[in-house]
């Protein structure tokens, strides 16, 4: 190991790859509710390209940028107007800039036990990998030989997410199988906000916004601090809970009026960044400015390139960054008593919800404690 301290800033092969590691999170969903829903795809691009690379210069590290899931979820499920979109993540920015400002999300944080904080790691990468799967099913032959092509690079010590985008894309055109999880993105949209009507303020807060919330605080919050301290050591002091509900929610209250996708950062986000290799802030700043050329780009071309990586390729860099994710060595050096609040926790969260998980975690671990003080419990 090298005694020199690791740059703030570095911009070579190394970082470029590991910016790719997260695009298996970062391109299904937001294909998707552009090609869906009808947002602008140059709006919504823009506005994660200027928050990656905002993160990039205020962290210095690969702090993720990626869509909030929540919302995504439901606007690709049902009818949502991208008026409702934008309105959530204005609710969502200045929630989370209240919390994040008046300190009242350190409290809650403080309040968290480590062994339900485990468990909803557990959870989330668990629910990751069951979303990589899915994207991996339709195209199992491309699926496969990315998955394999990836473990193999990373074995290998080659740039293992750039290997596997350009063998996806290869394998995709000479089987005869390219294109994203939602087709081809025809449907580029042309929408810039409008007076927001009563039923689309209605959907937004409690169709979008309250569900995400609680995605946002365990996934994008508690769990990024977690796992960027565990990825980056004391370089990754400055990623607090407060700081990471400020970015997130200046980010959105900034973006969300100009057409972009409700944002925050995520603890795969971190885990996929840093297992391809990324290490300094020069990762999301080059993938921000990535995000920026496609913005202007020719039409065709950016529906081309939005569209020829196919849906099993990105799946197979999401399973590897969900496995990684999941099997942390928090989980792995946990005591015997807090095993059964982590499986609480990953189950409730996986078969319903982090906040769900974070409820049922937390009335686990009292009860671990009551059974302890009682010498109940056969373990400690």
């Amino acid at each position: 190991m090298s005694n020199h301290p690791e740059p703030s800033f570095r911009f070579d092969l190394r970082e470029v790859n590991g910016a790719l590691g997260d695009i298996g999170t970062l391109l299904p969903l937001t294909i998707g509710v552009i090609a869906l829903v009808g947002m602008s795809a140059q709006h919504v691009l823009m506005g994660f390209g200027l928050f990656y690379i905002a993160s990039g210069l205020i962290y210095r590290l690969p702090i993720p940028v990626q869509p909030m899931k929540a919302i995504a979820a439901v606007a690709l499920a049902t009818e949502i107007t991208p008026d409702a979109i934008a309105l959530s993540g204005l609710f969502m920015g200045a929630t989370l800039l209240i919390l994040g400002g008046s300190g009242i999300i350190d409290r809650i944080a403080r309040l968290v036990p480590q062994s339900v904080l485990s468990g909803l790691q557990l959870g989330l990468g668990l629910s990751l990998g069951w979303i990589a799967l899915g994207l991996m099913q339709g195209q199992m032959i491309i699926g496969a030989l990315s998955l394999g092509l990836a473990i193999a690079a990373l074995r290998w010590g080659v740039h293992a997410a750039l290997v596997t985008i350009l063998a996806g894309v290869a394998l995709g055109h000479v089987l005869g199988d390219p294109g994203s999880a939602y087709g081809p993105v025809s449907n580029m949209g042309g929408w810039m906000p409008q007076i927001p009507q009563f039923a689309d303020i209605r959907v937004a807060i409690t169709d979008l916004a309250v569900p995400q919330l609680a995605l946002t605080l365990t996934n994008a919050v508690f769990l990024t601090a977690l796992v960027a301290n565990d990825s980056f050591g004391g370089r990754a002091a400055h990623v607090t809970p407060r700081k990471l509900c400020i970015t997130s929610g200046a980010a959105n209250l900034l973006l969300a009026p100009f057409g972009a996708l409700p944002m925050c950062h995520g603890a795969g986000g971190v885990t996929a960044h840093h297992r391809f290799g990324a290490r300094t802030g020069g990762a999301p700043i080059m993938l921000g400015f990535g995000l920026l050329i496609l913005v202007v780009l020719p039409e065709e071309l950016r529906r081309s390139a939005l569209s020829s990586i196919p849906a099993a390729t990105l799946g197979a860099l999401l399973l590897i960054a969900s496995v990684e994710l999941a099997v942390s060595r928090r989980l792995i050096d946990a005591k015997p008593s807090c095993r059964p609040v982590i499986a609480v926790t990953a189950i409730t969260t996986f078969f319903a919800n982090p906040l769900a998980g974070l409820i049922a975690g937390t009335i686990a671990e009292v009860l671990r404690k009551f059974l302890l003080s009682r010498s109940i419990f056969p373990y400690r």
